[in-house]
């Protein structure tokens, strides 16, 4: 697997990295130099289809930096927010580079949110030299010789974030080159770095196919058909980015045939070569990328080394040998054998040489890259394969079929021994020598192995080797390096460990590799390389065979569920805390679990026993916990479970999908309670239709309320008159089918006398040409995003504002992220406005939250963010969100 899709565990490659494609696009890369960036605000906000042009149709070494992990925004197939949505939005991305063929970045800032402009989103992250930062340190170490925007910086984009991405892509261009801007970086090694030419993006709108001359100076058509992919670029690229799944990708798609996108150059090193109207062909038009154009970068110093530029021109010549051969890959194992020798010759000598130590590096830099995509057309080439494979149970298991996923070895702890099976397989027609095989693991671990001597193997045979390691004490485990403390007011990440900073997450902590002899091809041996993750098989609940990175986790798992408790103070001063503790050993486990508790709180009992007897086994133990006072506040408390002296106090998850690869999130094992002055009507029945998810009915029933969820697909079956308020989860329409097939009989239950809570859609065509609500109302994209904004109540008479709770501006205070999402902007005369707010600088939104009769019933629409501020144990908008509830004629 290459390196640059290894990060999450992608899922088995594409078959258009394999065989004869896979060599054609080898093949590719080795024939340029030329190397780009794109960057970009949020996942999915990347032009795929550019990106596989270059990157797959032009052999371009390509990297997306993408500012954020899209954290903050909404999730359309699950409750997951906040952070763990940033795991996974990051595994979705890395998943449609796949597809583009390119290398991903992330910087330290988070997405805390829609935003309207870039000062707003700078002043979230702490100014704009955070990202920055990030930006220049990725230019500087990827040294892209073009660099391009998405965006254009302009109020043209929308989302600040946006604009904020292409200004900061600007100023980086030539920030980086200057060794007194960030000299931190300089002063740890790396060089300042100068791209020849900074495009932006977005000059004629998104997906504009027809744009004037003035406005642009590249037109690319994505939409060439590419034999290999058997598609258009742009085609395969949706393919995609239809796994970022949470952002409602799903089914996406693009119709073949020409598709435009257009690029402005604002700033440039290089002479231009521009056309008589002022545009270019290519993003490198003006830039020498052939491999001896390396020699010519030197400049002056080119002197000494006088062979470069003729070594490397002939190197051009094996590259296209072999590209002839293609048809047959075994006969393009020659001049691939050849390249990679004298780029190897070419390495040494370089190092070896007396140029500056600047073009040296780069230039090693560059030759190293050259080098990994020779083997890895070689490779292809002779049809090698490698894999290695943990050996669940601690058996060789090299007969049987994988165990299901509950009983694969797919984890691993501190003091746990275990087996890892390499096999190295030569499909070729040649005899291979294999002169080294060794799993790199991380300073400390030791590794046993079967005693490994150079061994030739037949065409068709395949070596076997079997590894047994123990997990040391403090072996690093498998996690996130950035964290937030508080993700509801913190917008910029802390880096936990800086080598691995902008990395979309750390590597691997175990990979295979071996090294092989080809003796036959020119004379002499030339070595080549081949690298494989390890990796645990399985069988999911479908019995498909899948596979997962082998991680490193704690021993144990803590974790509070849930995270967040919300408690009414007259419900009385008592509460449940359930702590779920999970083991990863296979053995018997005695502890003692125990909460840490804020001054004048107490648990009955004060500490519990825990035994745990086997890997994977989950015990969830109570605690009732008596507060000190019942006056409105928050408070947090901690789990710590303590097994033979040593202390566990984080929770980890699993998060991943079919096709997606794995990572884990952790959290401490906490839970944040908010104490809330809010009545409840306990005689009120309410039905809850879970939409896209959300955790809004567990706070209902924390502060005392009956909720029943209804399953959508149930809808048109149940009995609802059992009912007095019924609410649509967020999304509802645009997720679930069946609140789509049976509105009219909500509608009925209002009509009839009940009381029908309508939450936010995305899907503002499909909800308008749906009239779905009684009387005529057009959804629109408006939203206040300030969560401090002012609100005005516009109908303070009415009961929404009094019963059972009285709502006054207090209850507007300390809200997070922001205040609404997809307000209305027209309305009947039935529906009644009850709130006000704006983001400053802007016009009144009066249509967040409107009220009418229907019937003997209410109907109630809400764009505000109560998804998020119930969760977050906001008491304005818990005491507001019970009483829109218990609204009655």
């Amino acid at each position: 697997m290459d390196p640059r899709f290894a990060y999450s565990g992608v899922p088995a490659e594409l078959p258009q990295d394999q065989g004869a494609a896979g060599l054609r696009l080898a093949l590719r890369r080795l024939g340029t130099t030329a190397r780009l960036m794109q960057v970009v605000a949020h996942p999915d906000d990347e032009d795929g289809g550019m990106l596989t042009l270059e990157a797959r149709g032009r052999g371009v070494s390509t990297l997306l930096m993408t500012l954020n992990r899209g954290e903050g925004g909404q999730n359309k197939i699950g409750s997951n927010l906040s952070d763990v949505l940033g795991v996974l939005r990051a595994e979705e991305l890395l998943a449609s580079d796949q597809y583009y063929g390119v290398q991903e970045r992330f910087s330290r800032v988070a997405d805390f949110g829609f935003s309207k402009s870039p000062e707003e989103t700078f002043q979230k992250w702490g100014g704009h030299d955070v990202a920055l930062g990030d930006m220049v340190r990725v230019i500087r170490t990827f040294r892209p010789d073009v660099l391009v925007a998405r965006f254009s910086g302009t109020d043209r984009d929308g989302h600040g974030h946006h604009q904020a991405s292409s200004i900061l892509a600007k100023e980086a261009f030539r920030a980086a080159a200057d060794p007194k801007r960030f000299p931190e970086q300089i002063a740890a090694g790396l060089e300042p770095w100068q791209a020849k030419k900074f495009y932006i993006g977005n000059v004629c709108g998104f997906g504009a196919m027809t744009c004037p001359d003035d406005q642009w100076t590249l037109k690319l058509n994505t939409g060439e058909r590419d034999a290999d992919l058997g598609m258009g670029y742009v085609q395969f690229a949706m393919l995609g980015l239809r796994h970022q799944m949470s952002q409602g990708a799903a089914n996406w798609t693009i119709d073949p045939g020409d598709r435009f996108t257009f690029y402005k150059l604002v700033d440039s090193v290089a002479p231009p070569k521009l056309d008589r109207d002022g545009h270019e062909k290519d993003f490198f038009d003006g830039i020498d990328t052939s491999l001896p154009g390396l020699a010519e970068r030197l400049g002056a110093e080119e002197s000494k080394v006088p062979w470069l530029a003729e070594g490397l021109g002939g190197m051009g010549a094996d590259v296209a040998e072999a590209g002839e051969s293609v048809k047959d890959p075994a006969r393009a194992a020659k001049p691939l054998a050849f390249l990679l020798r004298g780029l190897s010759t070419v390495r040494l000598q370089l190092e070896q040489s007396s140029i500056s130590s600047a073009a040296k590096s780069d230039l090693l830099m560059r030759i190293d890259e050259k080098i990994g995509q020779a083997e890895t057309g070689l490779n292809l080439a002779l049809n090698v394969s490698l894999e290695a494979v943990v050996e669940s149970g601690g058996r060789n298991t090299r007969a049987s079929a994988p165990p299901k996923e509950a009983d694969a070895l797919t984890t691993v702890s501190p003091g746990q021994e275990f087996l890892v099976a390499v096999k190295f397989h030569n499909g070729s027609k040649l005899p291979l020598t294999v002169d080294g095989l060794k799993l790199e693991v991380p300073a400390g671990w030791n590794t046993i192995s079967e005693r490994i001597r150079p061994e030739t193997i037949k065409p068709g045979d395949e070596l076997r080797v079997t590894f047994r390691l123990r997990v040391p004490k403090d072996a690093a485990y498998t996690r996130p390096y950035w964290h937030r403390d508080d993700p509801e007011t913190e917008s910029i990440n802390h880096i936990d460990n800086e080598k691995y900073a902008t990395l979309p997450f750390p590597p691997p902590a175990l990979q295979a590799r071996v090294t092989y002899a080809v003796p036959s091809i020119s004379g002499a041996n030339v070595a080549n390389r081949i690298a494989a993750l390890v990796v645990t098989p399985f069988l999911d609940d479908v019995g498909k065979v899948r596979s997962r990175p082998l991680a490193v986790v704690p021993a144990f798992s803590v974790m509070l569920e849930p995270g967040t408790q919300v408690i009414s103070t007259h419900n009385g001063s008592s509460s449940t805390v359930t702590v779920g503790v999970t083991s990863n050993l296979q053995r018997l486990e005695h502890g003692v679990l125990r909460l840490e508790l804020p001054e004048g709180w107490r648990s009955e009992p004060a500490e519990q026993a825990v035994e745990l007897t086997h890997r994977g086994e989950k015990k969830e133990v109570q605690f009732k916990v008596f507060l000190a006072g019942m006056q409105e506040g928050r408070a947090t408390l901690r789990a710590v479970l303590d097994v033979a002296g040593e202390k566990y106090g984080e929770g980890y998850t699993l998060v991943t999908r079919e096709d997606l690869g794995s990572f884990y999130y952790y959290q401490p094992a906490r839970q944040r309670v908010s104490m809330v002055d809010v009545r409840v009507p306990h005689d009120l029945k309410v039905g809850y239709v879970m939409g896209a998810g959300d955790d809004i009915p567990t706070v209902l029933a924390q502060v005392g309320m009956d909720v029943t969820l209804i399953s959508a697909e149930k809808l048109g079956s149940d009995d609802l008159s059992r009912f007095g308020t019924i609410v649509l989860g967020i999304r509802a329409y645009d997720t679930q089918k069946g609140v789509v097939e049976n509105n009219q009989k909500l509608l009925d239950f209002v009509s009839a006398g009940g009381t029908l809570v309508v939450q936010y859609n995305a899907g503002v065509g499909d909800f308008n040409g749906g009239h779905f609500t009684p009387y005529s109302a057009e959804l629109s994209r408006a939203r206040v995003s300030v969560e401090e904004a002012p609100v005005e109540i516009l109908a303070p008479e009415d009961q929404v504002f009094h019963y059972p709770n009285t709502i006054t501006a207090r209850d507007f205070d300390g809200w997070v992220q922001e205040r609404g999402l997809y307000f209305m902007d027209k309305w009947d005369e039935h529906f009644e406005a009850l709130l006000s707010c704006h983001d400053p600088g802007e016009d009144a939104q009066k249509g967040g939250l409107l009220k009418a009769k229907y019937g003997k019933g209410i109907y109630i629409y809400t764009g505000y963010a109560f998804f998020r501020q119930l969760p977050a144990g906001v008491p304005g908008a818990v005491r507001l969100y019970v009483n829109l509830l218990s609204a009655k004629q």
